[in-house]
């Protein structure tokens, strides 16, 4: 009876009481997530409809999860405002807006940084979704499709199903290859080598024909001769492909099938071989037979 009496007489309402704070707690949280669900059904709505690809996945993706996160915060900013108790917080979070961003500055620079880089990597805009990008990992160079851009971090997805996480700060300062940023062709330079024994021409033709009939192949460029090595001569084959891995496609397929056509026209691949030459006579091993005399020797 208690409890309405209470609902009576507008006592749950009232936010100095522990019944009515809770209350107002339970709405303004209520609220924010209506806003954010709202906000995220909007967004995916609104992306279903770009047919033409007019907006910037990336940005959009971006935005919205920041604004989410705003609205939490300033819903719990006016239900401090509301509630007596916090009341002074509430007003030191709307006026003093400054002072406390200079604390939280100090307390988490790294966490400010990569959300400052990743509104610069917005504005700048050095790749977008779907772009495949070469960066420098602990594990070496990496490379890998752009997949998510959050208020924290980069995602890239490589080739081999791994995730690399870059962080923003990091993602805006080093340097980085954008490998389809207007063109995603790229262009395949196959180096082969030969023995010097070889039929160069002959060689070539079956690389230029080979190339031609690959279906990953765009444009033959040509196979000229780019090096004069020590076991044998080198050949590069120079193919534009649509993309990054419809180059790697190629580049497999086509060493395989040339090694199996040079086997089949007599052509050698070249291989490091390493002459001997003892001057020394000491070093020479007599076995017994007959000289160029016709002499028998020991």
């Amino acid at each position: 009876m208690h409890i309405f009496d209470e609902i009576k007489t507008g006592g749950l309402a009232d936010p100095a009481t522990l019944q009515g704070s809770f209350l107002f707690a339970v709405f303004f949280t209520f609220l924010a997530w209506i806003i954010g669900r709202t906000l995220r059904v909007a967004v995916q709505r609104l992306l279903a409809h770009d047919k033409h690809e007019h907006l910037d996945l990336m940005a959009v993706k971006f935005l919205a999860k920041l604004t989410r996160y705003a609205v939490y915060v300033f819903a719990f900013a006016a239900y401090a405002h509301f509630i007596p108790a916090l009341s002074g917080l509430g007003a030191a979070s709307l006026t003093s807006i400054g002072m406390i961003s200079l604390i939280v500055g100090f307390a988490a620079q790294n966490t400010l940084g990569n959300l400052i880089a990743g509104l610069s990597l917005l504005l700048y805009r050095p790749f977008k979704l779907g772009d495949r990008l070469q960066v420098n990992a602990p594990t070496g160079l990496e490379t890998g499709t752009v997949e998510s851009l959050t208020l924290g971090y980069t995602l890239l997805k490589t080739d081999d199903n791994r995730r690399v996480v870059v962080p923003n700060s990091l993602m805006a300062s080093l340097t980085s290859i954008n490998l389809t940023a207007n063109d995603p062709r790229v262009i395949c330079s196959v180096l082969i080598g030969i023995s010097y024994d070889s039929d160069i021409d002959k060689a070539r033709a079956i690389l230029l024909d080979l190339a031609g009939r690959h279906p990953k192949a765009e444009q033959v460029c040509g196979c000229p001769l780019t090096q004069l090595g020590d076991s044998g001569v080198v050949l590069s084959l120079d193919v534009w492909c649509a993309d990054a891995l419809a180059a790697i496609t190629f580049r497999c397929d086509l060493l395989e099938q040339a090694a199996k056509r040079f086997g089949v026209e007599g052509i050698h691949i070249s291989t490091p071989q390493t002459m001997v030459v003892l001057k020394d006579d000491r070093h020479f091993i007599r076995v017994p037979g007959k000289s160029s005399t016709g002499v028998n020797t020991l």
